[in-house]
């Protein structure tokens, strides 16, 4: 089993990282206490690349309080101050915290005879477990990064609470580098390249969900078409089903317990009905409306139906958390000894998918059984069996996530590293053995015996609204060919031009590319310019020698001149370039 472990070195690094980002969290806290006396604290964990502290305040930070902050922080760090840890009894930090109501409350949840732990620098003291480095002077590479509103304890019916996010590195060096990184993000956030490519655009009377202009719908038509390609190959059959149910569907699914509070209800007939948030209980009814023959097995259905979850205004973050999406989502319904051939195809499925987006730095988890799971220990190891022998039949290292698997079984995550490093969780193959129980689903084996299918969830993109959101900020908004909502922007040099400039689009158009006209009154070059800026991959300019040669002026985004291109020629160059989707 080729499990993949991290290396000494590396696990060492961010030992270091995870001290150091915790240290500045605690040096922040102490500043922002220092220039805001009548402030409360709440907690200031680490988290990936970086750390904050959240704090009750009579009014939002500014910038200029940042900038303060970091000044008052720097202070502390040159001292070089000590982090020394103290036990305290019950008594004894209540009254160190007297004033202080979130440490009063965590104080109040920590279980009688559990050691109440604090750390002190410079006359600063926290409840903390730790750990730390050895003194503030480690944490002397840092940066405060921005402010949100966020809840204390995540609950909305909480107090609202200012946080302070910052970063803080082992070296300037690899703080620099981050900061780098984190303008590149800036330059390729896909909220602002989607509204000036004019892909889509949200608004307050739809919260949280996008609508598609023509050239968003055309990339995410592109990237359907693409999955509709693969499960021709892959032997999906494509359904459709409904968008709303009765509400009995989602009781005996367990989404109506379980699930509720991310569900918009409504009511037919003074009877209650609910908007689909997953597909997987109408897989089971569509499974459920026949009895299946063991021959007919595996069945694949695919649905890319419209969901629906209520998501916090809080966490919704353009295209990557929204209130409305589709996925490519499958159900596979299989006999127990097809499950490990099927994991293995759809593992086939995603790499060669990953390949052709470019996510070349891949990370695996088969994450394993949980404290609270359904199912006999025996199921629960040949499923978690099945998975690691189709991982291992690919030759693929992965991670053993323990207890990260769901209720109803083991699970394999698919994470991608784009094109700035930042890693994304997209695929995912899960192992269900209750969806069957609570559907009451069978099959007649070969012995004539009725039996329970196991299902197989997976989905290899995800959420289409969130994979477009990662590939808009993976390619920068220069898509591909293939993706490119427009291949080809046709300019023609005056007005006279326009009526061949239409001749050339419908040329291109009869054979497969997705051209444009700007018919604008505008210059040549600023047409150029423009459709630069839109990272359009050709651009064909037409005047009277090209209309003469049938033809265009052709030039590529990257700069490169084609020169006067008959257009079959064109057509072809465009049309071998999408197939090969390079």
């Amino acid at each position: 089993m080729p499990v993949k472990q991290k290396s000494p070195e590396q696990q060492r690094l961010d030992d270091l990282r995870f001290r150091i980002r915790h240290s500045a969290a605690h040096v922040m806290a102490q500043a922002t206490l220092d220039l805001f006396p009548g402030a409360k604290f709440a907690v200031g964990p680490p988290i990936a690349d970086g750390f904050y502290y959240d704090f009750s305040v009579e009014r939002p930070f500014s910038p200029d309080d940042l900038v303060r902050i970091e000044e008052r922080m720097r202070e502390t760090i040159a001292a070089n101050a000590p982090f020394r840890a103290k036990e305290l009894t019950r008594d004894e930090a209540e009254a160190r915290f007297a004033g202080q109501p979130f440490k009063l409350e965590i104080i109040a949840g920590i279980p009688a005879g559990e050691a109440i732990t604090t750390y002190e620098h410079d006359g600063f003291v926290d409840l903390c477990r730790g750990p730390h480095v050895d003194s503030t002077g480690e944490a002397a590479a840092f940066k405060l990064t921005s402010v949100a509103g966020a809840y204390w304890r995540g609950d909305e019916r909480n107090e609202m609470l200012q946080r302070i996010y910052g970063t803080a590195w082992e070296s300037q060096e690899a703080l620099d580098a981050h900061l780098r990184r984190l303008e590149e993000a800036a330059r390729r956030d896909h909220r602002r390249l989607g509204q000036e490519l004019g892909l889509f655009f949200f608004d307050r009377l739809a919260p949280a969900s996008p609508f598609f202009l023509p050239k968003g719908a055309a990339l995410a038509n592109a990237l359907t078409a693409y999955v509709r390609g693969l499960y021709e190959r892959y032997g999906y059959q494509e359904v459709i089903t409904p968008q709303v149910f009765d509400a009995e569907l989602w009781k005996r699914s367990g989404h109506y317990d379980n699930y509720r509070e991310n569900m918009y209800f409504t009511y037919v007939d003074d009877q209650e009905f609910a908007v689909k948030p997953m597909n997987c209980p109408a897989a089971a009814l569509l499974y459920g409306s026949q009895l299946h023959s063991y021959r007919e097995l595996p069945l694949r259905y695919a649905d890319f139906g419209r969901l629906h979850r209520y998501e916090r205004s809080g966490v919704t973050h353009g295209l990557t958390r929204v209130r409305t999406f589709s996925q490519d989502d499958a159900h596979i319904f299989c006999a127990p000894e097809q499950v490990e051939s099927e994991v293995a195809s759809f593992i086939g499925m995603t790499q060669e998918t990953f390949g052709v987006f470019g996510f070349d730095d891949v990370r695996v988890a088969l994450s394993l059984r949980p404290e609270q799971r359904i199912g006999a220990d025996d199921l629960w190891d040949a499923a978690e069996g099945a998975l690691a022998s189709a991982l291992d039949g690919r030759g693929m290292e992965y991670e053993l996530a323990q207890g990260e698997g769901a209720f109803y079984g083991p699970k394999i995550d698919f994470f991608v590293a784009d094109a700035i490093g930042r890693e994304w969780q997209l695929s995912t193959v899960q192992l269900d053995y209750n969806l069957p129980e609570r559907f009451d689903l069978e099959f007649v084996d070969s012995d004539g015996a009725r039996k329970r299918p196991v299902v197989i969830h997976r989905a290899m993109l995800g959420s289409l609204e969130r994979f477009l959101g990662v590939i808009i900020e993976h390619y920068g908004g220069a898509f591909p060919v293939w993706l490119a909502p427009v291949q080809a922007e046709i300019i023609p040099i005056a007005d006279r031009h326009l009526a061949y400039a239409e001749q050339a689009r419908e040329r291109l158009e009869a054979a497969g590319v997705r051209a444009h006209v700007d018919a604008r009154s505008e210059r040549m070059n600023a047409k150029i310019r423009d459709a630069q800026l839109q990272k359009t991959p050709y651009m064909l300019v037409v005047g009277d020698k090209e209309a003469e040669a049938g033809g265009a002026a052709a030039r590529l985004r990257s700069g490169e001149n084609l020169g006067l291109t008959p257009l079959p020629e064109i057509a072809a160059r465009i049309a071998a370039e999408a197939a090969r989707r390079e």
